[in-house]
């Protein structure tokens, strides 16, 4: 190798491992591998060479500039690594601040709801038990005290499924989309026995549609079994519920005798209603002028065949059940007027209902407002 070349390659490797930063980095390559740099003119001496010197110059030229590219390499990948640690130990992230940007998108007021009620009940002792959507007809019909021409088992009202399902109680059964969340009430009693303190929140399943009923809906049903329960502990149960749920302490209920299969003796539920600009608003007496009274859900003292089904004893245990739509409650609370609405998925309407993802709800801080 020529000594002028051996400098120069050696001044060069020593000036790219000196180098402080990219910019001088690059400058050095441009110098020795640019088009105008000096390993770059060796190169172009190949082709006055005749073969026999080309033999032996273009080797050396070439492992000088594998040389120097490496070096470079190297170089810029320790610059790289260490202006990276440098960046790391300045900089601190307190996991204490707020949020610089707020998350995006909404709770749904479905969602908003079953955490509201689940919330409420808890301060009341109650735990949250879920169960199948795909039952089989003992759970839901059988165990619950409908008989086989109960109107409910019909198709019109039934998603039946074609396969069949296993053998519960010594009787075939068949699939289905569950109606409601009662079954989760069967197989809480026969897991758990008694006492029991339960609310099954769910999706449930109707061959129904129009703009307050929906073939897929959410329901949320209780369930207390205990020693000397009777209908007061419902009523109170259930006001007190609702003046949670509804952030009123004028919610008044009025009981009417009605039938359910499962529960004996049964009532509907009506609350008191009275018009605001307009519109229902629950609370007050439902008999007073300007007021009205509002169906609002089911329940009644759990049927002696029900514990019965369940393996509990009738002549120890007694308890009482209701249910309700948690679509419609949503309705009332905040003013929406189409059920289809709610599953449309209409990022409009969505952004309009929805509620801030931050703001959960508890019964110290609210229960919640619009996004």
């Amino acid at each position: 190798m020529d000594t002028t070349d051996e400098t120069r390659l050696s001044e060069t490797l020593a000036a790219i491992d000196a180098a402080g930063d990219t910019d001088t980095l690059e400058t050095q390559r441009v110098a020795a591998l640019g088009k105008a740099g000096w390993v770059s003119a060796l190169l172009k001496t190949l082709g006055r060479m005749s073969p026999e010197e080309r033999q032996v110059a273009g080797p050396r030229i070439q492992a000088m500039r594998a040389a120097i590219a490496d070096a470079i390499e190297a170089k810029k990948t320790a610059l790289e690594d260490a202006a990276m640690e440098a960046q790391l130990a300045a900089e601190r992230l307190d996991l204490t601040l707020p949020a610089r940007a707020r998350p995006k998108g909404s709770i749904h007021p479905v969602s908003q709801v079953m955490d509201e009620l689940a919330e409420i009940f808890a301060d009341m002792g109650f735990s949250v038990a879920s169960g199948p959507e795909i039952e089989d007809d003992w759970h839901n019909f059988t165990a619950l005290n409908m008989p086989e021409s109960h109107p409910a088992r019909a198709m019109h009202d039934t998603f039946y499924f074609p396969d069949q399902g296993p053998v519960v109680a010594g009787s075939p059964t068949r699939m289905l989309l569950r109606t409601h969340t009662s079954p989760v009430q069967i197989r809480s009693m026969v897991e758990r026995g008694a006492p029991l303190r339960i609310i099954a929140p769910g999706r449930v399943y109707r061959s129904d549609s129009d703009a307050t009923h929906t073939p897929m809906f959410h329901q949320i049903e209780g369930l207390v079994i205990d020693e000397g329960i009777h209908l007061g502990h419902l009523k109170w149960t259930l006001e007190t519920f609702l003046k949670a749920f509804f952030e009123r302490e004028d919610i008044v209920l009025r009981l009417r005798p009605s039938y359910f299969p499962f529960t004996e003796p049964s009532v509907e539920v009506d609350v008191g209603w009275q018009d605001v600009s307009g519109r229902r608003v629950l609370g007050g007496d439902g008999d007073a002028p300007g007021h009205g009274w509002m169906e609002l859900l089911g329940s009644g003292m759990v049927n002696r065949r029900v514990l019965e089904f369940a393996g509990l004893d009738a002549d120890r245990w007694s308890g009482f059940a209701f249910g309700v739509g948690v679509d419609r409650l949503a309705m009332l609370k905040y003013g929406m007027d189409d059920l289809r609405a709610f599953f449309d998925g209409d990022v409009r309407w969505l952004e309009h209902y929805g509620f801030d993802p931050l703001d959960v709800p508890t019964l110290s801080a609210g229960t919640g407002a619009p996004a």
